[in-house]
């Protein structure tokens, strides 16, 4: 069976012929992208096609059923003037569709009011075919998801998903999210997550089974002026469910969960300084910032579901350092001793009573006592394995202490509305941001790990990989319920350092 491979779009627009050779009566140039499972006559194809009355080209994606549909149309926009010019397209007007396809794109998410698109000239931007054709690939799975018809949709997006997640794909992605900068990112992820939501929503039904994207997590890394930084998004849905109870959550509590994708942020300063014998590498926290982002907006969150306030949050994060060829590390040290923290205890004696004029003495009398401990809701602890610096962040239970992601709170505590998880969004006491995410900075969290290196590295680019797990929990905020659960998902970037 042949394997399928994605047309490269920016080739085929590149190398149609000058508009003076198309022929009078057809006025258009045909793409098929892809074909139904079902049947090879069903498929989904781009044109690029002429208007007679402004002269102006515009490119469509459509079904070619029986009777053709539109699914997508672009804007409208000028061919090559110049006569002895190869390309149909110049710099400029290739550029203006490129950004016609971001704005589809982003135009798919729940957030209308994108900031408008501006790009460097083309010939500053290396690997620009490979950026075009990611760009629309992924508009094409989109208007797919959105557009196509259920005997198109289902063949075509499992078909496409797995070219959008490829090795290649994902490098164009990391190319033009820094083109995008980090605001646009935000928003270009959001909308292709909830595609893939939606997507593996649709797939799960069809299939009646769990349905697990290949590869849902997007991240990304880069080492520039003593700083390490690696951005990450991954769907809720996509993520492997570590540990659930036995309760089951309702149709709108799912849809309220579902809906959400996990944002991260994780920030290193290091430096490097030339001892007379070795170089010492001190890497230290800067930021690590994780938040819970909705995927639709408020009112079908509200309409659908039960609202944004119920959805999973931060329990733990670990983190894994490691530099990939040690011949020439030394040691390895840490900055920050095991902690054995006091305990602050209080006890609360009371005695309550009443008037009971039915019983023989007529009055009721009780006596209680309460313990309360004082702790520190995140706890962070650095260890070492090798030559690796493990660095984890750990979210324990305000009333037993005990860690969030691996345990469950009683039926009690989830009925309960004093429990520290209840109103956790508004609480003054609240061990999340407002917005439901966590943000460790360098004052808190600014122990380093150093590590000396021989001085043989001095000039030479060393390499480290990042490693990372990062725990979501859910248990139910202001919604009456017995569900919880903890979702887990890995990553893994490679960074570098300069010697020297």
């Amino acid at each position: 069976m042949a394997v399928y491979t994605f047309p490269d779009v920016f080739f085929w627009i590149q190398n149609l012929p000058p508009i003076s050779d198309w022929t009078p009566t057809s006025g258009f140039m045909n793409l098929r992208l892809c074909s139904s499972s079902s049947s090879s006559q069903l498929s989904l194809n781009l044109t690029i096609t002429r208007s007679l009355q402004s002269l102006k080209l515009s490119l469509a994606i459509f079904a070619d059923l029986k009777i053709p549909v539109t699914l997508w149309t672009s804007k409208p926009f000028k061919p090559n003037t110049n006569t002895k010019a190869m390309k149909l397209l110049d710099e400029s007007t290739t550029s203006n569709v490129l950004v016609n396809f971001i704005e589809a794109i982003l135009h798919y998410g729940s957030n209308k009011n994108s900031p408008s698109l501006k790009f460097p000239k083309l010939d500053s931007i290396s690997n620009f075919p490979d950026i075009f054709n990611l760009s629309f690939l992924t508009l094409f799975f989109l208007v797919i998801m959105y557009e196509a018809p259920e005997d198109l949709r289902i063949g075509c997006v499992i078909t496409i998903k797995k070219h959008l997640l490829d090795s290649d794909s994902r490098e164009a992605s990391k190319l033009l999210m820094k083109l995008l900068g980090s605001n646009l990112e935000e928003l270009w992820m959001r909308s292709v997550n909830l595609a893939i939501t939606n997507s593996m929503v649709e797939l799960r039904t069809v299939n009646q089974s769990s349905c697990k994207t290949p590869c849902p997590l997007f991240s990304r890394a880069f080492s520039t002026f003593e700083l390490w930084k690696v951005q990450l998004y991954c769907p809720v849905i996509a993520m492997d469910v570590e540990k659930c109870n036995n309760h089951r959550a309702d149709e709108r509590l799912q849809f309220s969960l579902r809906y959400h994708q996990l944002e991260g942020v994780l920030q290193f300063n290091y430096k490097v300084t030339v001892q007379d014998q070795w170089v010492d590498i001190v890497v230290s926290t800067d930021n690590i910032r994780c938040d819970v982002v909705k995927l639709v907006n408020d009112k079908l969150l509200r309409g659908r579901g039960i609202g944004a306030g119920e959805k999973h949050f931060p329990s733990r994060i670990s983190l894994e350092l490691t530099p990939t060829l040690q011949n020439q590390v030394l040691s390895l040290s840490v900055s920050k001793s095991s902690e054995n923290p006091r305990r602050e205890i209080g006890v609360d004696k009371s005695i309550e009573a009443s008037l009971e004029p039915k019983s023989a003495l007529g009055l009721r009398v009780s006596a209680g006592e309460s313990a309360t401990v004082s702790l520190k809701p995140w706890k962070f602890e650095e260890s070492m394995v090798g030559y690796s610096a493990n660095l984890n962040w750990f979210l324990h239970d305000g009333i037993n202490g005990k860690e969030v992601f691996s345990s469950k709170p009683s039926k009690c505590a989830l009925l309960n509305p004093r429990s520290w998880f209840k109103d956790r969004y508004s609480s003054a006491h609240r061990p999340f941001t407002r917005q439901g995410g966590i943000i460790f900075a360098g004052d808190a969290y600014g122990d380093s790990v150093l590590w000396k290196v021989d001085k043989g590295a001095l000039g030479k680019t060393m390499e480290w990989e990042i490693r990372g797990w990062i725990w979501l929990t859910y248990w139910p905020n202001k919604h009456k319920t017995f569900y919880t659960e903890t979702r887990k998902f890995e990553f893994k970037e490679t960074l570098h350092l300069q010697i020297g």
